[in-house]
C-alpha cells in the first residue's frame, strides 16, 4: 500500500477525526481542502510550509503529497537567515499554509504566498491531482536538520520510506483505527509530522493535537496512545492529577531524546503505564522502539522495527560484542530510510560506509537479548578521559538517581591531564553539593566516571525536541 491510499479510509465520517488546537474537522474536509491544494501547486518543484500547529499546516501537508511536490516544512521560529537558507537550498517555490503565516514570511523573501481556504474544494474530474498516487521513490518531504556543524542540510525523504517505518510502527504499537492518538509536538519534525500527523491518517485512527503539549491539555484529551517528549512527561509526572487521568490510555509513547529513568518509574507509578521508548532520526525515521506488547525497560529502546537491521562497530570499524556494556558507534539500514542530502553527495557518501550502512553519530550499546540503550552523540557523548571512554548518559543516569537533582547534563570538556575530564551541569531540586554528587556517582559507577567538576545551573539549554545543547555548555 503507498503512502497515501491509506489516507481515504479511517474515521472518514467523524466531525472531529482531526482536532488540531481546538479546531475540528472531518477526514472528508480535509482531503477536499487538501486537493484544493493540489491542484493549485501541481508540478511545483516544492512548497514550503510555515509550520504552526493550525489546520491549514496539516491541510499543505497533505496536499502537497497528493501533488507530489515535495513538502519542506518550515520551523516557525527560525530567523530570517535559517528560512532564506531553507528557500533556497530547497527549490521551494510557494509558500503554502496558514494566510498570516505565510504572509508574514513571503514579506522577508521573494516567493508567492498560497494562502490555504479550509472551505475549497478540489474541482471536478477525473484527472485532477491527488487521484492518483506519486511514485514510492519521490521525495515526500525535505526536512533540515539543525545545523550543529555547518548550515542546515535538506533531508530527502521518500513516500515508501514514511509507509514502511508508520507500518512497521503501527505493528510495534498496536495502532490501530480505534486508537485516538494526542500529542502537542511541533509539525516540523519528525515526531510531530511524520509519526504525529501522518501516522494518525495512515492509521485512520483520530488526531487530537493540543497546540501546546501542557499536562492539562494532555489529560484532557481523553485519548488512547500519547506522544511527548522527555521535557513533557517531566512535567506531566510532576502533575499527580493530569498523570493520573492519564491511566485510561493504553500507550504512552517518549521519543526525540532520553527518557529519565525517575521520570518512566513516576510514570508508571502514577498511570499504571510503562512508557515505550524508541530511536531515530530525521535521516532514518523510526528505527528502535520497544513494544505494546514487550519488555519496556527503562533506559532502552528496544530492537529494530520491522524492515530495519542495526550494527555497532568499535573504532576500528569490527563488531563490538553484545553484552550490554560495551559502547560502539550505531550504524542502520533498512526500508525507513532517506536516500540523501538534497544537492550534497559528499555529504550524503560521507554518511555512508562503503557497505551501505547509514552512520547515525550515535553511540549505544546492545545486549545478548538485542535490547539497545544509546548513550547519546559519539561528538560530545563520548568522553575520552585518562584512557577510559565514558558514556555521558551513564553518569547523567547516575546523577539523576540523587533525590536532590532535577535534570543533568554531562560534557567531556579538554583537560592538560587526563584528555578531557567528565564534567556535569545540574539543576538541583534540593540542597546538594558538587562535591555530594561526585561522591554519590563514585559509589553507583566506576570511579573513573565521576564528574571532576559539577556546576549547578538553573536550566539546561534545549533545542525545540527537548534535546540538551551540549555544545551550547561546552562553549559556556
Amino acid at each position: 500500500m503507498n503512502l497515501l491510499t491509506a489516507l481515504q479510509g479511517g474515521c472518514g465520517d467523524a466531525a472531529d477525526a482531526l482536532r488540531i488546537d481546538g479546531r475540528a474537522l472531518s477526514r472528508e474536509q480535509l482531503l477536499g481542502a487538501a486537493g484544493a491544494v493540489a491542484a493549485r501547486v501541481a508540478g511545483a518543484a516544492a512548497l514550503a510550509v510555515p509550520a504552526r500547529p493550525t489546520a491549514e499546516t496539516v491541510t499543505a501537508v497533505v496536499g502537497g503529497l497528493l501533488a507530489g511536490v515535495p513538502v519542506v516544512p518550515l520551523p516557525p521560529d527560525a530567523g530570517v537567515l535559517e528560512r532564506a537558507h531553507i528557500l533556497r537550498d530547497s527549490g521551494a517555490e510557494l509558500l503554502v499554509g496558514e494566510r498570516s503565516a505565510v504572509e508574514a514570511v513571503a514579506a522577508d523573501h521573494e516567493i508567492a504566498a498560497l494562502p490555504v481556504d479550509l472551505a475549497e474544494r478540489a474541482p471536478a474530474g477525473p484527472t485532477h491531482p491527488g487521484t492518483g498516487a506519486p511514485a514510492p521513490e519521490r521525495p515526500a518531504f525535505v526536512l533540515y536538520t539543525s545545523g550543529t556543524t555547518g548550515p542546515p542540510k535538506g533531508v530527502r525523504i521518500p513516500h515508501r520510506a514514511i509507509a514502511a517505518d508508520l507500518d512497521a510502527l503501527a505493528e510495534a504499537w498496536a495502532w490501530t483505527p480505534e486508537d485516538t492518538l494526542v500529542h502537542g509536538l511541533p509539525l516540523f519534525h519528525v515526531h510531530g509530522l511524520v509519526l504525529g500527523v501522518l501516522g494518525a491518517l495512515r492509521t485512520g485512527c483520530k488526531l487530537v493535537h493540543t497546540g501546546r503539549p501542557t499536562p492539562a491539555a494532555y489529560a484532557e484529551a481523553a485519548g488512547s496512545l500519547y506522544f511527548g517528549v522527555p521535557t513533557v512527561w517531566s512535567r506531566i509526572a510532576a502533575d499527580q492529577d493530569a498523570a493520573r487521568a492519564l491511566a485510561g490510555a493504553r500507550l504512552l509513547v517518549s521519543g526525540s531524546a532520553p527518557l529519565p529513568v525517575p521520570v518512566f518509574d513516576r510514570l508508571a507509578l502514577l498511570t499504571g503505564h510503562h512508557p515505550v521508548e524508541r530511536y531515530g532520526m530525521t535521516e532514518t525515521l523510526i528505527t528502535l522502539s520497544t513494544r505494546a506488547d514487550g519488555e519496556r525497560r527503562p533506559g532502552s529502546v528496544g530492537l529494530p522495527v520491522a524492515g530495519v537491521e542495526t550494527r555497532l562497530v568499535g573504532e576500528d570499524g569490527a563488531p563490538v560484542p553484545a553484552d550490554g556494556e560495551t559502547v560502539g558507534d550505531l550504524q542502520v539500514r533498512g526500508a525507513p530510510l532517506f536516500d540523501g542530502y538534497l544537492g550534497n553527495p559528499t555529504a550524503t557518501a560521507e554518511a555512508h560506509t562503503a557497505d551501505g550502512w547509514f552512520r547515525t553519530g550515535d553511540v549505544a550499546t546492545v545486549g545478548p537479548d538485542g535490547f539497545h540503550r544509546i548513550v547519546g552523540r559519539s561528538s560530545v557523548d563520548v568522553i575520552k578521559s585518562g584512557g577510559f571512554k565514558i558514556g555521558a548518559g551513564e553518569v547523567e543516569a547516575a546523577l539523576r538517581d540523587h533525590p536532590a537533582v532535577a535534570d543533568a547534563a554531562v560534557v567531556g570538556a579538554p583537560d592538560p591531564d587526563l584528555g578531557q575530564a567528565v564534567v556535569a551541569f545540574v539543576i538541583p531540586d534540593g540542597p546538594v553539593t558538587g562535591e555530594q554528587l561526585t561522591a554519590f556517582v563514585a559509589e553507583r559507577l566506576s570511579v573513573h566516571k565521576r564528574p571532576r567538576r559539577v556546576v549547578l545551573v538553573d536550566e539546561l539549554p534545549r533545542n525545540a525536541m527537548g534535546k540538551v545543547l551540549k555544545k551550547r555548555l561546552l562553549e559556556g
